[in-house]
């Protein structure tokens, strides 16, 4: 796990809005979709819109072009792993 994913995870223990999560964060907007992209992808975050209680699949064709428009939450799966490290 990079050390962007463990922050992120850090901030993901409660439903998060992208904007929340960019205004705590030094990432750019590229570095911050990437980041998720790849937690999303490791099973470790899910993604929630278009309101924090609705479950939304992830898409790897559209993700890049609304990443900022989710709401994120940290998995089980993504608990355990951040804090095992």
């Amino acid at each position: 796990m990079t050390e962007n994913e463990f922050t992120l995870l850090d901030e993901l223990y409660f439903v998060t809005s992208y904007p929340d999560l960019k205004s705590t964060s030094a990432l750019t907007d590229e570095e911050l979709c990437a980041a998720l992209r790849d937690l999303i992808a490791k099973g470790y975050i899910k993604i929630l819109y278009p309101d924090p209680d609705t479950e939304h699949a992830f898409d790897e064709k559209t993700f890049g072009q609304q990443c900022q428009d989710y709401f994120y939450l940290a998995t089980k799966a993504g608990l355990v792993v951040h804090n095992s490290i």
